[in-house]
């Protein structure tokens, strides 16, 4: 890939996750108005990643059948019609269909991803794709704290903002990306690129591939379990403030940035990208259980940093372990296979947390370790098929 075509990616990726984290804080206020509980903002944002789990492989293999820019500038415009249903919203019913709309058009990521790995060699696939996880890292670490400074100027204001930065993407793509799936369009249309549900479960048998995506959906749903844990135990048991929990999640988000921009020195260090994920793993599964051990600010936040240091390592070698073994015709297919599992793991997490809870706010991490064992288990066996 040309570094004019991953410069406009990443600037795309950055702008997606942006958009997406700007109304993070402000979701749920913006909700009550419309009669949103706690209950039910559960319920919606597990919309989003139902949505996304059937429409994102479907949207990838289409990509592998059209193009990449075509689908990509189809994910960028439902994001951001979806952010200006929200900001025009009358009514609950409204909420779910643009929260809907934004997980059927989800598929930036996979799109992006697979646009990445048409043209990168295995010596520089991992590199490419840590770069590409560190944007969308920046924009999620960034965006809360516009969010809330936006929602100074009206409850809307951080959703017309969205909509805005969903808009420049979408126009950065139609005017400066270049496609990357340069198979033959006849022998594209032509192929065996239609998607059918039953992939979602023949991909999970595939030797490397299905081990690949497993150990992603277990880490997934390790973080977002962790994610309640950490929420939970900064307000009740270390009793710090919400701009002290920002700035910690910021620390644990900056954290992961700096281990995916240090890509391409592990991969000169480690030849295999198994064995990266190994340790990495192992890394992530000690600091989880150090955290739910203890009481103490500085040893949580230590805990917190480094499992988020090592846990960036998850996507760019995942991702790579799964590009490098398949061929151009199902890249999107297949990673978008991938974040599908990702999504549902978003959405698990949480709730295995919540039962968690129910019997100590340390159990949400211990429970949190568990997943990680599960995917450090699975690491030994990727690094045995690789």
């Amino acid at each position: 890939m040309r570094d004019k075509n991953l410069w406009v990616l990443i600037f795309v990726c950055i702008i997606n996750s942006l958009g997406f984290g700007i109304i993070v804080p402000v979701l749920y206020t913006y909700g009550k108005t419309f009669g949103i509980t706690g209950e039910t903002l559960g319920i919606l944002t597990a919309s989003f990643s139902v949505a996304q789990f059937f429409a994102t492989p479907v949207l990838g293999s289409l990509s592998d059948k059209w193009g990449r820019k075509p689908v990509l500038i189809i994910s960028l415009a439902g994001t951001c019609l979806s952010f200006l249903m929200f900001a025009w919203a009358g009514s609950i019913f409204m909420l779910f269909s643009a929260r809907i709309l934004d997980g059927l058009t989800g598929g930036n990521v996979s799109v992006a991803q697979a646009m990445v790995s048409d043209t990168a060699t295995p010596q520089n696939r991992a590199k490419k794709f840590g770069i590409l996880s560190s944007a969308f890292g920046f924009g999620f670490v960034i965006g809360p704290a516009i969010g809330g400074l936006l929602n100074k100027f009206g409850p809307q204001a951080p959703f017309f903002f969205a909509a805005c930065i969903s808009l420049i993407g979408t126009l950065c793509t139609i005017f400066f990306l270049k496609e990357t799936n340069h198979t033959d369009p006849d022998k594209r249309l032509n192929g065996k690129t239609n998607f059918k549900l039953s992939a979602l479960v023949t991909t999970l048998k595939r030797p490397l591939i299905g081990t690949a995506v497993f150990t992603g959906f277990m880490l997934t749903m390790a973080q977002f379990t962790m994610i309640i844990g950490f929420q939970t135990f900064s307000v009740d048991v270390l009793q710090i403030n919400p701009t002290q929990i920002g700035i910690l999640y910021a620390g644990f988000g900056v954290s992961g940035i700096i281990m995916q921009l240090s890509v391409p020195l592990l991969t000169k260090w480690f030849s295999s990208k198994a064995t990266i994920l190994l340790l990495s793993t192992m890394m992530c599964l000690a600091a989880m259980f150090i955290t739910g051990l203890t009481n103490e600010f500085i040893t949580f936040t230590i805990g917190i940093c480094v499992y988020g240091l090592f846990n960036g390592l998850r996507n760019p070698m995942i991702n790579a372990l799964i590009a490098d073994r398949i061929d151009q015709n199902e890249q999107g297919k297949i990673l978008g296979i991938n974040q599908s599992y990702a999504s549902i793991g978003q959405t698990l997490g949480p709730v295995t947390a919540g039962f968690a809870a129910l019997i100590s706010v340390h159990g949400i991490f211990f429970l949190s370790s568990f997943y990680i064992l599960i995917a450090l288990l699975l690491s030994f066996r990727l690094k045995s098929k690789e």
